[in-house]
């Protein structure tokens, strides 16, 4: 367990601050996460990985010389938001374009897709290679669906030795996409692990079994076994991964790869140094030449017990950059000419000015926060409910997710209105601090949410039923963009209803709390009904089996959110 913290809430945050403070001369802190504190080529491609925090040495521990550039890291085994990406990403470029490369989650792939619009509306080129190294997460015929574990390493590292060497956006591009498609992944579990204040692990394995197949977000495997010995695991390993070798490549005779052996935060080096011997063993009788294998802590997940095998089929480019030197808090590798220490340069955000609002639309921007105070006290009565929902087939953060991102709501939504904002205002403020705060999928579905209301309202009128009928339609708009749709065992099952329902009362005349009233149930039961639907989307989707009899925390939140919201406007129309 996870024995030395102060407020949990503020771990990540104290966690990035030590880490800058113990190697400042290689990186700096800006908003959202680190860059390299030395001098980078002017010109050259900018690497900005990232994901949330937990994975030490990923993501910080591989900016430096020769690896990223920055990185952008959200809280616990959350994504950094949109906006934190976006801080990292243009804070790192050096004029040559950016490339964003991470692990294949759903709310990483959300923050960063953001993220990367912004990047390109400021007039910076950029682009996106995801990591879908882990072969347990989804099959071959849907590998664009696979998770990034252990394999980031061999992405990021190839795409940032590509840059290196002068390569153009487009070639790093072309070599990060060929490394991912070169790399595979498969990782086990004796244990789970415990987030800084929580009394349980994520998960647990019955003494003396072994998780197959597990994430590193805390995820279970997607099959048990009894404990083998090390030579087993090294079996298990080499076997599964030489049964799905790369297209293009027909043998594993006479191939060239690279190895990582990563331990997950328990599994000690003697431990991993014993199971490599056996994979060297095995892989030299397959007739593969290792280059350069790694055998440590690369990608954890706290105090997992677990290990994971990554193979990165090399050809003549992808060797030179495998090989290439590094030099960074945690990945160090040959040697790399000192850099100079890049000047620091004051990028404090300036506070936004609130725009003028009329009275009306002031009187509005009350129920607002009333609304928003009513979110984050429903979200703390039932932190711990959604996390254990999350926890049966996901990571089980979702409750401290949604707290997070509901408070820092609640406050901004204050500050807005003490300074005579608007509903608009007042509300895009709230989504931009939950987006932030929150990270992760829930943080971009609300953000998103928040802020397709707040454009309804606006600051100018008094905002009408129809009008909040409208921002609800849009919300739901918005977030379908996402790509999940009813049936997936997401919020969406929840939404759609509930937005469906809500404009259907309002078209036929209903009072805005009548019609929020029926919407509420209909979200309610739809939110319930979800516990009969396999996922097919996120985390939970590879433990789709697990889920079934528990509905999705995502759905069941909005449902008990709305409702609390139905109190609030009958309260309003007293």
């Amino acid at each position: 367990m996870t024995r030395l913290f102060n407020d949990p809430v503020a771990f990540a945050d104290e966690m990035i601050d030590g880490f800058v403070a113990a190697n400042a001369s290689q990186v700096r802190r800006v908003t959202g996460g680190v860059i390299r504190s030395t001098v980078s080529t002017p010109g050259s491609v900018a690497v900005v990985i990232g994901g949330g925090s937990g994975h030490y040495p990923a993501f910080g521990g591989l900016v430096g010389q020769g690896l990223a550039h920055g990185a952008a890291m959200g809280n616990l085994f959350a994504s950094p938001s949109a906006q934190q990406v976006h801080s990292v990403g243009a804070a790192a470029s050096q004029g040559g374009g950016v490339l964003f490369t991470y692990g294949n989650y759903a709310g990483d792939v959300l923050h960063f897709t953001q993220a990367q619009e912004r990047l390109i509306a400021d007039g910076i080129d950029c682009r996106t290679v995801v990591v879908t190294d882990d072969i347990a997460s989804a099959s071959v015929a849907e590998k664009h669906k696979r998770r990034g574990i252990a394999g980031d390493l061999t992405v990021f590292k190839a795409a940032a030795a590509a840059s290196e060497a002068g390569y153009s956006l487009d070639d790093v591009v072309r070599v990060a996409t060929l490394a991912n498609e070169r790399t595979r992944s498969f990782g086990v579990a004796f244990t789970g692990c415990t987030l800084p204040g929580a009394d349980a692990p994520l998960f647990t394995v019955p003494e003396g079994r072994m998780g197959v197949g597990i994430g590193i977000h805390g995820e279970p495997g997607i099959d048990e076994t009894g404990v083998p010995t090390a030579d087993g695991l090294a079996e298990l390993f080499v076997t599964r991964l030489l049964a799905e070798l790369p297209d293009g490549i027909d043998s594993a005779d006479g191939q060239r790869a690279g190895v990582i052996l990563n331990g997950l935060g328990s599994v000690k080096y003697e431990e991993l140094f014993v199971v490599y011997r056996r994979v060297a063993e095995l892989l030299a009788d397959a007739g593969v030449t290792v280059v350069d294998p790694e055998v440590g802590e690369l990608v954890t997940s706290f105090d997992m017990a677990g290990v994971s095998l990554t193979l990165f089929w090399l050809d003549d480019e992808l060797e030179t950059f495998w090989r290439a030197p590094a030099d960074t808090p945690a990945y160090r590798k040959g040697s790399v000419a000192a850099a100079e220490q890049a000047p620091v340069v004051d990028s404090a955000d300036s506070v936004d000015e609130i725009p003028d609002a009329s009275p009306e639309s002031q009187a509005a921007a009350r129920i607002a926060v009333a609304a928003i105070d009513a979110i984050a006290e429903v979200i703390d009565e039932n932190v711990d409910e959604l996390g254990r929902i999350d926890a049966v087939a996901g990571d089980g953060d979702h409750g401290i997710g949604m707290q997070r991102g509901s408070q820092a709501a609640k406050v901004a939504a204050h500050d807005a209105l003490d300074r005579g904002a608007g509903a608009e205002t007042v509300l895009t403020r709230a989504a931009d601090a939950w987006s932030d705060r929150a990270g992760g999928t829930s943080g971009a579905l609300w953000g998103a949410a928040l802020t397709a209301v707040a454009t309804a309202l606006g600051d100018t009128a008094a905002p009408t039923r129809a009008a909040v009928a409208a921002g609800v339609q849009g919300a739901k708009d918005s977030i379908l963009t996402f790509g999940a749709v009813p049936g997936d065992k997401t919020m969406v099952d929840s939404l759609v209803p509930f937005a469906d329902t809500l404009s259907r009362e309002i078209d036929g005349g209903a009072r805005l709390a009548a019609a929020w009233a029926i919407a509420a149930d209909a979200s309610t039961a739809a939110a319930a009904a979800t516990a009969d639907l396999l996922p097919r989307m996120g985390r939970a989707r590879p433990h789709a089996e697990k889920s079934l009899g528990t509905p999705d925390a995502g759905a069941h939140s909005l449902a008990i959110i709305v409702q609390r919201l139905a109190t609030v406007l009958k309260e309003q129309e007293k």
